[in-house]
């Protein structure tokens, strides 16, 4: 339990849902307490476990009694920590998510970027879209997102009207960046698709809970366009014809035949 006068690790945002929020730079993670499961959303950075078995020790949980891993993507700040549970813990992740983090990819995990320490681990279920984790009381479908990279997912609780969204959209409509694997037009049809969900929170994974859904994902949208256009006037300004002819020309000079 955590002592008097400090903040607790865990807080309950909705009856058997948890947000506990990691150190820096990691993401929250949140805890959905099922009927007979128990799932976390995300990890944090590999050093983040010492914390997340505290704030799980405030609800009365152990470890061991996390039986599902669902990571939102690939990148380090969502995924490390998941190395440290017991091998009777399951991680699940898109399979653009999963493959990545089977090979270690890092160009585009990104922990060696900022030297976070961390160890490889297995993704055990490769999710599909429309996926459904149904724990009793909640029923999480899995929402293929690209745009912040090519793994994303949002889970969707239909009947609570609520969206687990990792780094796909933030509170007040940020966006968390286009990252290696990820595009705008992809983020853009992600967002679309989300905006005909009928939403009252979503529960990103950085900063605080979004409780004008609705209103958020307009602004993301809106955001994610700009982008697009933005992007258009920054390609306008490069020489792409200079670069392509330099291009072909390597692709020339290595046909010809060795003497």
């Amino acid at each position: 339990m955590s002592q008097p006068g400090q903040n607790p690790k865990a807080v309950e945002v909705r009856k058997d849902i948890f947000q506990l929020r990691s150190e820096m730079p990691g993401s929250n993670v949140y805890l959905v307490k099922g009927h007979t499961k128990n799932v976390l959303i995300d990890t944090g950075h590999g050093s983040n476990y010492s914390n997340l078995a505290l704030g799980l020790a405030e609800i009365g949980l152990d470890p061991l009694e996390i039986h599902l891993i669902i990571l939102t993507h690939e990148h380090f700040d969502h995924t490390g920590a998941s190395a440290y549970f017991p091998e009777t813990t399951f991680i699940a992740a898109h399979p653009l998510a999963a493959n990545k983090i089977s090979l270690g990819d890092e160009f585009v995990m990104h922990g060696k970027y900022l030297d976070i320490a961390s160890k490889p681990f297995r993704v055990d279920i490769w999710l599909q879209d429309h996926s459904i984790v149904d724990l009793g009381n909640y029923k999480l479908r899995i929402m293929h997102t690209p745009g912040h990279c090519s793994g994303c997912i949002c889970l969707h609780e239909m009947n609570d009207r609520l969206l687990f969204t990792g780094d796909t959209v933030l509170a007040g409509g940020m966006l968390s960046g286009i990252m290696p694997s990820g595009n705008v037009s992809d983020y853009i049809a992600s967002l679309q698709r989300l905006s005909t969900l009928r939403i009252e929170e979503f529960y990103p994974g950085h900063g605080k809970i979004s409780q004008n859904a609705g209103e958020d994902l307009a602004r993301a949208l809106e955001h994610s366009h700009r982008l697009l256009v933005e992007s258009k006037a920054l390609f306008e300004l490069l020489d792409s014809k200079a670069t392509w002819r330099r291009y072909l020309l390597d692709i020339k000079s290595t046909d010809k035949p060795a003497r």
